[in-house]
């Protein structure tokens, strides 16, 4: 009896094409639309004189992260070592962990790592427990481990709550010789109420004040200490405090959004219109280049559609997928069909509810192409996304590592 070869979710074949040849679902990444966005942020970035280390939690696609640190990324951040370890196997060099090392076996992980003299490794700490258990950890190794204090807000998440807080826990990382503090980091996400805006500037001016303070006490082991905010909101309000406070010219001004890389149809895609709404000398925003794509399985009932897309293959938590484009399968040149007037009503493990706008015309084996919203829940579900040129033919499959 033969064997049976496994298939990756999400796998297919260079120069497939994607109504024709793909198993469904299947996650896509158009090209046109990621290397604009690419471009765009960086761009942004770079004239706000700040740099930029993207959140590479969104994707964990190393393919990603060499395209954005080609395009002119100082380094990547992840959110934890086992992310860390990931990165490093895909060719990345620096990154911010944005998060607390914490744990003997994740702190060997990055020990392991630091074998290697090229890898710059910055990451955050927020308590003097935390900061007495790396000074053993590595001096114990023999190493030096980079470290910056986190200075969160109070109901947010980590995080020193209070100046005076910030400033003794620099004294205490100054006591431990296999620590060196490089820097300070905030995120600025967890504001929110109709004051958010004020609130936003409000804790960036006091995160520059800080780092000033502690430069003044020579608290820092850098020359140049690093100041670093920012999610995938936000960045603009981040990026227009730091370079008023002058804090590129004292200070590594770095911003670390994520989500951009792919935007969304959803929360980012909101946030980016008041982003425009903020900055008129903004022309053109992110374009998304996310989407899932499903065929239809089932329509028991009329106007009602049941899509073989569910929870374990799109992100549900800030919005439910959008029906975008009717693709019939297997016809090629594929000119896809609006049905955007359609609706996800609700999504189960492996289905999703669609009710069917008056005047779409449906079969079963239909592929439907979805928006997400929260572009980190749906990469996450997937072991290889199929990137696509302009006719939707598959040019490379970028895989995940999570």
């Amino acid at each position: 009896m033969s064997a049976i070869n496994a298939v990756e979710k999400g796998a297919a074949a260079v120069g497939a094409h994607l109504v024709r040849d793909v198993s469904l679902p299947a996650l896509v990444l158009h090209r046109d639309a990621l290397e604009h966005n690419i471009r765009w942020m960086q761009d942004f970035v770079s004239k706000s004189g700040a740099e930029l280390a993207p959140h590479g939690k969104t994707s964990m696609m190393p393919a990603l992260f060499q395209r954005q640190i080609a395009a002119g990324a100082w380094g990547i951040t992840l959110a934890n070592a086992v992310q860390v370890r990931a990165a490093y196997a895909g060719g990345v060099r620096r990154v911010l962990m944005a998060n607390q090392l914490v744990g003997a076996p994740n702190m060997a992980l990055i020990a392991d790592l630091l074998a290697d003299k090229d890898f710059d490794f910055h990451c955050m700490v927020d308590h003097p427990d935390n900061v007495a258990d790396l000074g053993l950890f590595f001096a114990a190794r023999g190493l030096r481990l980079n470290v910056m204090i986190e200075y969160g807000v109070v109901g947010g998440r980590c995080g020193c709550r209070s100046e005076q807080e910030v400033r003794d826990l620099a004294k205490a990382i100054k006591a431990q010789p296999a620590l060196a503090l490089t820097g300070i980091e905030g995120y600025e996400g967890v504001i929110h109420g109709e004051h958010a805006i004020s609130g936003i500037r409000e804790f960036a001016a006091s995160l520059v004040r800080l780092a000033v303070d502690l430069q003044n006490n020579g608290s820092f082991d850098l020359p140049k200490p690093i100041v670093t905010a920012s999610g995938s909101a936000w960045y603009d309000l981040i990026a227009e405090s730091f370079e008023a406070q002058n804090a590129a010219g004292r200070f590594l001004s770095v911003l670390r959004p994520g989500s951009y890389v792919a935007h969304d149809h959803g929360i980012y895609k909101e946030a980016q219109c008041c982003v425009l709404d903020r900055r008129s000398d903004l022309s053109e925003g992110l374009r998304p280049a996310l989407e899932v794509w499903a065929h239809v399985q089932s329509m028991p009932e009329p106007g009602f559609a049941v899509i073989a897309l569910g929870k374990r293959d799109v992100a549900y938590d800030a919005g439910l997928p959008v029906p975008l484009k009717r693709y019939k399968a297997g016809i090629l040149p594929a000119e896809g069909d609006d049905v955007g007037a359609c609706k996800v009503t609700a999504v189960m493990d492996q289905h999703a509810f669609m009710t069917v706008a008056p005047g779409v015309e449906l079969r079963i084996g239909d592929i439907i192409s979805f928006g997400t919203s929260h572009p980190c829940l749906t990469f996450d579900k997937w072991q290889v996304g199929c990137l696509v040129d302009e006719q939707l033919q598959v040019i490379e499959s970028l895989r995940t590592c999570f």
